[in-house]
């Protein structure tokens, strides 16, 4: 019997697997369930700002999302967040290999600390960090005299969304450092190998897929937040001003049409990068053929 009528049978189990009998509720209901679930929490919401924001002309629209004020927002947000998540690219990726292959007394404390950000209100989180760094604060008073300051600046808004971006980078990689097979680093070393060949020929290659979706969930988290940032960052129009807080001010002050015309063009920007990264994701995994 040939390799290619073995195949065959396979191909097709494979393409009926969605249809396997389970006792759990079937396909259709199942996936019914979800795609409400999923169009009444994130469609319907988006469907309605979308619409909303139609209700002006083109112009309008265009004239709102792109005042000067709103484009430094704009690069406010975004450089921002691209900073922190590359921060934390590099030493949450550190965080979660120490978590994972190393056994150090206080390992379980910081494990449990990795998530706190997720139960601090962001308040706590900018309140906390503006009394760090403010010019009296306990780092603040060391730091303004060497030229660096925190609160109030950019550099404050970076601190503020790597706190709080932290743990995707870090609970995304730890499952994939666990995968990894140890095996093929001992045979990169048995070949003479050193540390950062291995690192960089035989481990990186295989976390740069879990590696690029914490990234990318810590830039998306960075990108819409507002409660620990308005704290450290000051609220300056055209330095510390960030879109978020710029699409609140709007609404106080009855501009309705002017705020959706910004949360929109977040909206599509932040759909388009997360479009991209995921599109870098799957050309990777279909070239170096992880995940087939």
């Amino acid at each position: 019997m040939s390799a290619i009528s073995l195949q065959r049978p396979f191909a097709a189990a494979r393409g009926r697997s969605w249809r396997q009998h389970s006792a759990l509720p079937g396909f259709g209901l199942t996936i019914g369930f979800a795609l409400t679930y999923m169009g009444l929490l994130i469609v319907v919401p988006l469907a309605g700002l979308v619409i909303y924001s139609g209700g002006q002309t083109p112009l309008e629209f265009w004239r709102a999302a792109t005042d000067e004020r709103v484009l430094v927002s704009y690069w406010v947000s975004f450089s921002t967040s691209l900073a922190a998540a590359m921060i934390n690219a590099v030493f949450g990726t550190i965080v979660a290999w120490c978590l994972v292959r190393y056994d150090f007394p206080g390992r379980r404390l910081l494990d449990a600390m990795v998530d706190l950000p997720f139960a601090l209100p962001t308040a706590v989180s900018g309140i906390a960090l503006t009394t760090l760094f403010a010019s009296s604060g306990l780092l603040g008073q060391w730091l303004e005299p060497l030229g660096i300051q925190v609160a109030f600046t950019r550099l404050g808004i970076v601190v503020a969304l790597t706190l709080i971006s932290m743990p995707f980078v870090v609970r995304t990689l730890q499952p994939a450092i666990e995968e990894l097979d140890l095996a093929l680093e001992e045979a990169s070393a048995s070949m003479g190998a050193d540390r950062w060949t291995t690192l960089r020929k035989v481990v990186m290659p295989m976390l740069l897929p879990a590696l690029v979706t914490g990234f990318t969930l810590a830039f998306a988290r960075a990108l819409g937040e507002f409660g620990s940032v308005i704290f450290i960052a000051g609220n300056i129009p055209f330095q510390t001003e960030i879109a978020p807080l710029l699409i609140v001010i709007k609404l106080e002050q009855f501009d309705y049409l002017g705020a959706t015309a910004i949360a929109t063009t977040m909206m599509v920007a932040s759909l388009a990068l997360l479009v991209v990264i995921n599109l870098l994701q799957a050309w990777h995994r279909r070239r170096t053929g992880l995940g087939q």
